[in-house]
């Protein structure tokens, strides 16, 4: 095998997915954008205004207020959730972007599909199995695109970091360890009434909202699913009451190759991705939060090389992949169905956190 490793790294930040030229772009997608939360406001709609292939042009919350502090003064038509539902300002977006908590996606899935309109869903798709096969039902029902949000698989230094696993450069992946945790209670809000802690909103805590992270980057860097789980969770604080503050999880891979991964929402603030190969090893440091720099190492026969990665937009690339998949009637990934694997995976490390048995997952 002639391994180069520099035919991976000159290039490093390129769209390999990138068939269309920006400047030739007259009508981007027009999105709507469905929850105006926090992660909508400083990320999501600048992601949407740098891509060359999507413009923002109307807003929806349950809070008037928000819906009154994005839009005014700007271009965006602000509508309530019941006239988004009705297809009052349909004629006005293309695509659905619902960013709502988990256990809200469906109802504004199922009208966008009921329009027409092609949807980009944050994940956790819904806060339970059942809901996503009916959101993900919903759209093949109505023959629109469903994309699900996870952001890693549109960003540059994750592609690479799968590209130079499956080109040998650390030989065959022998396991993965994978960790993510913040306080989030300092870092996100400092109110304890919110709905990541309302087990009826989130479907979960710590292994919903950041749990996926590793789960799924695990997945798409591996490009195979697991067979099995298991794990644990465990809550020590009031705030989080009902639901789980800490987890960690086993993930097994049907070659043998297993995932330990470990999450917190009450924990000091870190993220690695770390895969060993029979050869080497790949080491991406920070690996998940969408605001920091980020460096990749590669280990191979003794020798170590640092990547020091220029940080993406990470929402504009989701963006700007959505918008020029819907330009170019191309499908895109990852689809629903991609997403409700990760759905029985979570449910199966519940399951198992309560009965302390590995639970096998359906093939």
């Amino acid at each position: 095998m002639d391994l180069r490793l520099g035919d991976y790294i000159d290039d490093f930040a390129r769209r390999d997915w990138q068939t269309l030229d920006p400047a030739a772009v007259d009508d981007p997608i027009r999105i709507a954008l469905v929850g105006l939360g926090w992660f909508t406001r400083e990320w999501a709609l600048p992601g949407i205004e740098r891509s060359a292939f999507t413009e923002a042009t109307v807003v929806t919350d349950i809070d008037p207020d928000a819906i009154e502090s994005v839009a005014s003064g700007t271009d965006l038509t602000g509508v309530d959730p019941e006239a988004f539902c009705a297809g009052e300002v349909a004629d006005e977006y293309d695509a659905a972007y619902v960013a709502t908590p988990n256990a809200t996606h469906l109802p504004y899935v199922e009208a966008a599909a009921e329009q027409g309109t092609a949807v980009l869903c944050e994940k956790p798709v819904e806060a339970s199995t059942d809901r996503a096969e009916r959101l993900i039902e919903a759209c093949e029902d109505a023959g629109v695109p469903l994309m699900v949000g996870y952001r890693m698989q549109t960003d540059p230094v994750v592609r690479r970091l799968r590209d130079l696993l499956d080109a040998g450069f650390v030989g065959d992946p022998a396991h993965v360890h994978a960790t993510m945790s913040q306080t989030m209670l300092g870092e996100l809000t400092g109110d304890p009434d919110q709905w990541r802690l309302d087990p009826e909103l989130s479907g979960g805590c710590a292994l919903m909202d950041i749990g996926i992270y590793p789960l799924n980057t695990t997945r798409f860097v591996l490009d195979d699913d697991p067979v099995a789980v298991s794990g644990t969770t465990r809550t020590e604080h009031e705030a989080f009451a009902g639901v789980d503050e800490h987890a960690d999880f086993r993930l097994e891979f049907p070659d043998g190759v297993a995932a330990m991964c470990t999450v917190s929402q009450n924990a000091a603030h870190a993220s690695r991705l770390e895969i060993t190969g029979t050869e080497g090893r790949l080491v991406l440091d920070p690996a998940f939060y969408e605001r920091e720099e980020r460096e990749l190492a590669v280990e191979r026969g003794g020798v170590r090389m640092d990547v020091e990665v220029d940080p993406v937009h990470q929402l504009e690339e989701e963006f700007a992949y959505f918008g020029h998949h819907l330009l170019t009637d191309t499908p895109v990934h990852p689809d629903g169905r991609h997403a409700l694997t990760d759905s029985r995976a979570l449910e199966a490390i519940y399951e198992s956190a309560e009965t302390g048995e590995v639970v096998r997952l359906p093939a």
